[in-house]
């Protein structure tokens, strides 16, 4: 593989770093990736992309080589501007895929400005709220809510003595994943701390602790705002997510598939699929016209 072209660049004070292939002239197109992932488990798509495209997979902040949010604050809308400030240094419209909480802040950023997103594919795209509508806060609910951030204070941080002991953790989430995808995922997962290794990512930037401010009714109104088609994969063997197929499917201009034999991690379990149905999207045009297939 090609080893991409690292760069860096301020959002909100922070130093925000995404990982770049291809020629800068081409069309733009940003791999946006989900909570506890890094950038670099987007390889396999982005060289398959690099030929006709200028691909950009950023390191959401807390993640990967991004700088950790201070005072350990991470909210939905934190991510969405990082993205669109992100978006604002290409002059067209740029195509994006997205996994899972990427695709909520995807989302959010594409409907707050549609005219800056040209194309769509968002895998297993996660939205707030899809299975129980976010409760008004009360003091019981504030006071869990306290006690949550500060039991993290004490919390200990995995650790693992070698590499190998962190690629075994990888495939322990994922058994569909072939050894070298699982090394390569952690290979870039992965920091020194002493003499042992722990994982990149902040934990206050877990769900339950990082904030969602949307609710699902709200989301539907961002989602509806979105401008540009959107292919909606879901992981045949994905579980819960498999829920998401009868919320997307009312949604105008959103095409949702199943792609059998993946779990959440569909790029990772199928990527020669995703790379397929991700070309015939983009292919497909810019209008919201339905394709002609959904399999």
């Amino acid at each position: 593989m090609t080893e991409p072209v690292q760069h860096f660049y301020e959002s909100q004070r922070l130093r925000l770093s995404y990982w770049a292939w291809g020629h800068e002239d081409a069309q733009p197109l940003i791999l946006l990736h989900g909570g506890r992932d890094h950038a670099r488990s987007w390889d396999e798509l982005a060289e398959a992309f690099a030929e006709d495209h200028y691909v950009v997979a950023p390191d959401l902040r807390g993640h990967g080589e991004s700088a950790w949010s201070p005072g350990s604050e991470y909210t939905t809308s934190q991510y969405a501007v990082d993205l669109l400030t992100l978006v604002e240094r290409f002059d067209q419209p740029v195509r994006v895929i997205c996994h899972s909480f990427g695709g909520q802040v995807t989302f959010l950023a594409a409907g707050t400005y549609p005219e800056r997103f040209a194309s769509i594919v968002a895998i297993e795209g996660r939205v707030p709220g899809l299975f129980e509508e976010p409760q008004a806060m009360t003091p019981e609910r504030f006071r869990k809510y306290v006690e949550q951030r500060l039991s993290l204070e004490t919390r200990r941080v995995r650790r693992y003595a070698d590499l190998e002991s962190a690629t075994q953790r990888v495939e322990e989430m994922n058994p569909r994943l072939s050894p070298e995808q699982a090394r390569h995922i952690a290979v870039h997962a992965v920091r020194g701390d002493g003499d042992e290794l722990i994982w990149k990512f902040d934990n206050w930037s877990r769900p339950g602790v990082r904030r969602d401010e949307f609710t699902l009714a709200e989301m539907r109104g961002f989602v509806d705002a979105i401008a540009c088609p959107v292919l909606y994969l879901i992981g045949g063997e994905a579980g819960v997510m498999r829920g998401m197929k009868g919320w997307v499917e009312g949604l105008a201009g959103v095409r949702p598939v199943v792609v059998e034999g993946a779990g959440h991690w569909v790029h990772h379990d199928q990527p020669e699929r995703v790379i397929a149905l991700a070309r015939e999207h983009f292919g497909a045009g810019t209008d919201n016209s339905p394709p002609t297939t959904n399999h």
